[in-house]
C-alpha cells in the first residue's frame, strides 16, 4: 500500500526499489517467464498502477530499478507461440531450435547435447509437430531466446529504450551471461544429471559474443539515459568481472556473482550441489569475500549481498536465527556488508531478520524447483526420506525467500486480507516491521544506520580494504584505509571492523 511502503523505505533511507519482474507471465517461475513486456501481471495491477508507484517513488527521491529477463521468454510469447507453429515462420530463428542427435532404440529422440538444465534434467525439449528440440536452460516453460539473431536483438533494445522513455531507473539483467551459447553446441564434459549439475558454469557462461552484445546494448540503449545496471552473472570470476563492469568497460556499471552462495553445498554429497547442505567455513567465506573485494578495488564496482529471491535467509544461514542471538548476529551480518566497498542490496525482511521457514509438507511449497527435486529424489528415486528432504528445502529452498512481507502481528502478517500465494512464516508474530520500528535497538534501525553512515563517511566507499586474521575461524575483521590525501581531506584515516560469527564471548 502506498501508505505503508514510501514511509517505510524513506525512513530506511534507501535509494532504490529493485523489483522482480512484475512483467505479464504466467506465473510458472515466479514472473521470470515474462509473456509480454508491455504489460503488468494482473497479480499486481494495471500499468496505471505502475506508472503511480513510478511517479510516487520519484517524488520521494525514490529510483525503481526493474528485472529484465532478456535470456529467455515464456512460452505462452507471442514470438514463441509464432516460433513453435512451423520451420518456416518468420519467428522461428528468435529461439534455438535443433534437430534430434538421432533416435533411441524405442524411437524417442536423442537431444542435440548433454546440455543440463538449471532445475534438473536436459536442457533440450521435444516439439512433437516440428520435430526438433528448443533450447530451455532453465525450466521448458522459458526457451532461451537466439541473440544470434539481430531481429531478437532490436526488438530487446527497443522494449528496453520503451521502459526507460517511462521513466524507470535502470534495470538489473537476469541470467545475462548466458545468453552467448558455445558455437557448434558441444557436449558438457562435466553434466551429471544424478547430481543436479547445470551446465551453466562449464560451457554456456561467458560465451565469446556475450561483451560485444552488452557493449551493443549499452550503446543502443542505456547509454541515452541516466540508469542503474546490474547483471546476475554466475560462474564469474573478478577478472571477468572487469570484462562487465570495469570502469571503462562499457558495459554495466556493476554484477552479482555467485562465489560465496555455495559456500554451504556439498558437491560430493549424495544429491549434489545445493540439496546436499554441509556447514560452511568462516575462512572460505572471508577468502571469498576478500579476493572479489581487493581484485575489483579501483577497477570495477561491486555489488553486496547476502539474500535475494533464489536464495534461503542469511541470518538463518551464515548467523543464528535462534530467539536469543538473531538480533544480534542480523546485526552483525549487516554490519560485515556494509562496511564494504560496493553497493548493497537489502533483500524484503532482511532488515527485519526475517528467518527460513520450515513446512511439515511439500504440498506447502510452490517453488517448481521444490516439487521437481522431491519428484526425482522422493518419488521417483527414494534416494532420500520425506524428511531428511524437507530438511534440506527448509535449508536451501528458494521459497525461504519468497514467504510473504511480515508486515505486523495479525492474521497473514498484514500482508494480505485475502490468501497469500504461500503461507507465511509462523515466526511472524515476533518478527515483522511493526515490532521493528516500536524497538529503537532493532535490527532495522541498526541497517537504515549502517546506510546512513555510508552516506556521511567517504572512506566507506573509497578506503583501501585489508583483511586481518583470514585464518580465524570465528571473527571476520577487516579495516577500510584511506589514502594520505583522502584522510587529510576527509579526517578519517581507517576504519576497522570486527564480527564475531560465533555465540561465544571472545578475546582477541
Amino acid at each position: 500500500p502506498r501508505s505503508t511502503l514510501f514511509p517505510y523505505t524513506t525512513l530506511f533511507r534507501s535509494n532504490v526499489i529493485w523489483l522482480s519482474p512484475v512483467f505479464d507471465s504466467p506465473n510458472v517461475d515466479n514472473g521470470y517467464d515474462i509473456s509480454d513486456y508491455f504489460a503488468i501481471m494482473s497479480d499486481f495491477g494495471t500499468m496505471e498502477d505502475f506508472d503511480e508507484l513510478l511517479a510516487t517513488a520519484h517524488e520521494h527521491g525514490i529510483k525503481i530499478l526493474m528485472d529484465l529477463v532478456a535470456n529467455h521468454t515464456s512460452d505462452q510469447h507471442p514470438w514463441f507461440v509464432q516460433s513453435r507453429s512451423s520451420k518456416d515462420n518468420p519467428y522461428r530463428d528468435y529461439y534455438i531450435w535443433k534437430d534430434p542427435n538421432g533416435f533411441d532404440e524405442n524411437g524417442s529422440p536423442i537431444p542435440p547435447n548433454n546440455w543440463a538444465s538449471e532445475f534438473g534434467g536436459s536442457a533440450w525439449e521435444w516439439d512433437e509437430a516440428t520435430q526438433q528440440f528448443y533450447l530451455h536452460i532453465f525450466f521448458k516453460e522459458q526457451p532461451d531466446l537466439n541473440w544470434a539473431n539481430p531481429k531478437v536483438r532490436e526488438d530487446l533494445y527497443a522494449m528496453v529504450r520503451w521502459w526507460l522513455d517511462k521513466g524507470v531507473d535502470g534495470f538489473r539483467l537476469d541470467a545475462i551471461n548466458i545468453i552467448s551459447k558455445p558455437e557448434g553446441f558441444p557436449d558438457d564434459p562435466s553434466t551429471d544429471f544424478e547430481k543436479h549439475t547445470s551446465s551453466i558454469p562449464f560451457v554456456i557462461a561467458n560465451g565469446t559474443m556475450v561483451h560485444p552484445w552488452m557493449k551493443e546494448l549499452n550503446r543502443e540503449a542505456f547509454s541515452k539515459y541516466d540508469v542503474m545496471t546490474v547483471g546476475e552473472t554466475s560462474a564469474t570470476s573478478p577478472e571477468d568481472a572487469k570484462l562487465w563492469a570495469g570502469y571503462d568497460a562499457g558495459e554495466l556499471q556493476m554484477l552479482f556473482h555467485f562465489d560465496h552462495m555455495g559456500v554451504d553445498n556439498d558437491p560430493e554429497g549424495s544429491l549434489g550441489g545445493k540439496w546436499s547442505y554441509a556447514p560452511y567455513k568462516l575462512t572460505e567465506l572471508k577468502r571469498i569475500l576478500n579476493e572479489w573485494q581487493t581484485k575489483l578495488e579501483g577497477k570495477a564496482w561491486g555489488s553486496l549481498y547476502w539474500n535475494n529471491h533464489d536464495q534461503p535467509r542469511t541470518v538463518s544461514r551464515f548467523g543464528n536465527d535462534s530467539p536469543e542471538f538473531r538480533e544480534v548476529s542480523g546485526k552483525m551480518l549487516g554490519t560485515v556488508l556494509h562496511m564494504m566497498q560496493g553497493t548493497p542490496y537489502i533483500y524484503q525482511g532482511e532488515e527485519l531478520g526475517m528467518t527460513n521457514v520450515f513446512f511439515d509438507s511439500v504440498d506447502d511449497y510452490n517453488d517448481l524447483e521444490i516439487h521437481d527435486s522431491w519428484r526425482k529424489y522422493v518419488v521417483e528415486s527414494q534416494r532420500v526420506s520425506p524428511e531428511d528432504m524437507l530438511r534440506y528445502i527448509s535449508a536451501s529452498g528458494r521459497d525461504n525467500a519468497r514467504t510473504p512481507m511480515q508486515w505486523d502481528a495479525s492474521e497473514n502478517a498484514g500482508f494480505t486480507t485475502g490468501t497469500p500465494w504461500l503461507k507465511v512464516n509462523p515466526r511472524y508474530t515476533d518478527i515483522n516491521a511493526a515490532e521493528e520500528l516500536a524497538n529503537d535497538d532493532s535490527i532495522f534501525y541498526h541497517y537504515s544506520d549502517l546506510i546512513h553512515l555510508r552516506k556521511e563517511h567517504p572512506i566507506v566507499l573509497t578506503g583501501e580494504y585489508r583483511v586481518l586474521n583470514p585464518e580465524d575461524e570465528q571473527v571476520y575483521a577487516y579495516l577500510r584505509v584511506n589514502s594520505a590525501e583522502d584522510a587529510a581531506e576527509s579526517g578519517e584515516r581507517a576504519l576497522l571492523v570486527v564480527a564475531n560469527f560465533t555465540q561465544e564471548t571472545l578475546s582477541l
